[in-house]
């Protein structure tokens, strides 16, 4: 009888160890989403015509009178919603790309895939004359070849981590010195036009922003869902993964194409809004103590850095008005800084 307690220890103390962190992952979600919430109804309260947040509570679920109605129903919650979805997109993007490489500098706005986005968003505004859906079409197309050059001239009988990392980081390069050039040759009037959208921004945002985000991760939240337990194998490392019969090129690829549609929509939606997707999966990664991708909770903290920061670009210096990337960069910036540092002063990879 004793042995057959002693045997069975280790595996109780697992399930024990498994059943903390579930219930710990849990709390962080339900904390995030409750967060997320009030941010949201803050930021529907606020305008030139401010509304009590309770009333915005009754009126998202039916309550309000007809002129709390159309000011939030109509004119504020298309906004909020595309910066909520646009957040939640880019936290999962992020989340995805960084266990793929095993780093958390591999990010889709690090590694190029929202600069190529850009180069070809600001090519259709300024030299093809388009505007409005055509640009965030010509957005997803780029990010969609910038991936796939990045991965090509990253593969050399697979890809690692590193390799994929460096070449994100030259083709990136390489968009924005396109970008500058086409910046350079446009009218005054035009090259201002393309950069509002250059630094990301959430004006003027409407319904079809807010499907266009929406119906993106309805389609590809089942299928994350199924390769989300791939993700986990992979980051055990490639021989491992292939020891345990799992197809790795294949299952990466995969996960990369999910990774750069959510990247692509959002920049599509909303501009290239910086380091959203870089710092979203490190901090959800420490609230839940996950040792692997903490997707639910990597979407909840980037739907609240940037509605949060949408919210200060909006009411923080009065009537002047942030685009939202301005202030999602002065707070991943001095991360990137404090990573690079750490990196160096550790001498490895992340």
């Amino acid at each position: 009888m004793t042995g057959l307690t002693t045997e069975h220890a280790p595996a109780q103390v697992i399930s024990h160890a498994r059943a903390v962190r579930q219930a710990r992952n849990a709390a962080v979600v339900a904390v995030l989403a409750v967060v997320v919430f009030v941010v949201f109804c803050v930021s529907l309260s606020l305008g030139d015509f401010k509304i009590p947040v309770v009333d915005v509570v009754k009126t998202l679920f039916g309550g309000g009178d007809k002129a709390t109605e159309f000011i939030v129903n109509r004119l504020r919650l298309p906004r909020a919603l595309t910066a909520v979805l646009v957040g939640a997109a880019l936290g999962l993007s992020g989340a995805i790309f960084q266990s793929i490489a095993r780093n958390p500098l591999a990010s889709p706005d690090i590694i190029g895939v929202t600069y190529g986005a850009s180069a070809f968003a600001v090519f259709a505004i300024i030299t093809l004359g388009l505007t409005g859906i055509a640009v965030s079409g010509m957005a997803i197309v780029g990010a969609l070849l910038t991936a796939i050059t990045m991965y090509l001239l990253a593969w050399r009988r697979g890809v690692s981590s590193y390799r994929l990392i460096l070449v994100g980081i030259g083709i990136g390069a390489i968009a924005t010195s396109l970008t500058s050039y086409l910046l350079t040759k446009a009218r005054v009037e035009i090259a201002q036009q393309a950069l509002i959208w250059l630094t990301g921004s959430l004006n003027g945002r409407d319904w079809t922003h807010v499907r266009s985000v929406l119906i993106t991760l309805v389609v590809l939240t089942p299928v994350m869902a199924l390769l989300v337990h791939r993700l986990r194998i992979l980051q055990l490392g490639d021989e491992t993964a292939s020891g345990l019969g799992l197809r790795v090129e294949r299952s990466r690829l995969g996960l990369i194409v999910v990774a750069v549609l959510l990247a692509a929509v959002a920049t599509a939606a909303a501009g290239p809004i910086g380091f959203v997707a870089f710092v979203a999966p490190p901090i959800a990664r420490w609230l839940t103590r996950s040792p692997g991708p903490a997707m639910v909770a990597s979407a909840l903290i980037g739907a609240l850095v940037v509605a949060l920061s949408d919210l200060i670009a909006q009411h923080a210096l009065g009537e002047t008005q942030l685009p939202v990337g301005v202030v999602t960069g002065l707070v991943g910036a001095p991360y990137l800084m404090f990573l690079l540092a750490r990196t160096n002063r550790i001498g490895s990879g992340g």
